[in-house]
């Protein structure tokens, strides 16, 4: 199997994937309109989640070309052997940065400068494959540095960029209340209900189902949460904009004016590292010490 094997087999992978989240989609529509869900409000809210890709793909057309040349660059000058390219190193690939991506999409979580992207993904209040392409426009630049490591450890760069890419198409069609349960699969993969769950704004249901493709990950890191009573879906602060522009920089002007009231290094430093609902102390007003910063 060659390189551009790959390539065909990752572009393979995304048209299925989403081929299957566009008939996820054409039933979510339908079943709205027919009990009278889709409000103009529901779909300027879609349009909003759409409005992401441009900043996102402009990110990725001049970033991740250079990744990739940096990646290969590394791999052939620093890296003393190779895996090759075959149907059990795919898998091993896909697997591989699976496991990074829990670990990717938790850091987003965790750490604030990371969330004020992936917040754009959670800024929604409605819960439909579309919002499965609502991204901050840095997370793909961040999910490369993230991966690096894998070609330090001789996996090629294009099974590196297939996994990244596999485990995303993969989540598209999990981002729906179209689908309930799935059983026992719910205990293995990330499926609509695990993914209806990290969605949630309610507090059990806060930092929970960060895997990609599997659920696994969570299980035995402590972070899965059963989808119990429906999630009440979005950030949990007061934010509920269709403005592609807010949409777009949602968490920047509220990190911007803890950094201009941080009052030390220190403060500065925890504004942008520490977990997003960090508030430093006596940095605000009373009525706002004790609530999140931005979730």
């Amino acid at each position: 199997m060659t390189s551009i094997d790959i390539t065909r087999l990752g572009a393979a992978t995304d048209e299925w994937f989403y081929l299957i989240a566009g008939l996820v989609l054409i039933y979510e529509l339908a079943k709205n309109f027919q009990k009278k869900r889709l409000s103009l409000r529901s779909l300027q809210d879609m349009f909003a989640s759409i409005s992401t890709q441009l900043p996102y793909v402009i990110v990725e057309f001049f970033i991740l070309g250079i990744v990739y040349v940096g990646y290969v660059y590394v791999s052939e000058t620093f890296v003393s052997w190779s895996m090759p390219i075959n149907i059990w190193t795919i898998l091993i690939a896909v697997l591989a940065c699976d496991f990074l991506y829990y670990w990717e999409h938790r850091l987003a979580h965790e750490v604030r400068i990371l969330w004020t992207q992936h917040a754009v993904h959670h800024s929604s209040r409605h819960m439909n494959v579309l919002v499965a392409i609502r991204f901050g426009p840095f997370e793909g630049a961040i999910s490369t540095v993230v991966h690096f490591p894998l070609i330090l450890i001789g996996i090629p760069p294009e099974l590196v960029f297939f996994g990244i890419l596999a485990v995303l198409a993969y989540q598209g069609w999990i981002h729906t209340e179209a689908i309930g349960r799935l059983g026992f699969l719910d205990g293995i993969f990330n499926t609509p209900s695990n993914h209806r769950v990290h969605h949630g704004c309610d507090d059990k249901y806060l930092d929970r189902n960060y895997g990609g493709v599997l659920i696994i990950w969570d299980r035995f890191f402590g972070t899965y949460q059963r989808e119990e009573e429906k999630p009440r879906f979005g950030l949990k602060r007061d934010f509920d904009s269709v403005n592609p522009l807010r949409v777009w920089v949602s968490e920047w002007p509220g990190l911007f004016r803890d950094l201009l009231a941080a009052r030390s290094i220190r403060e500065a430093f925890m504004v942008l590292f520490a977990h997003p609902d960090w508030v430093f102390e006596n940095a605000r007003q009373p009525d706002h010490v004790n609530n999140p910063v931005t979730r």
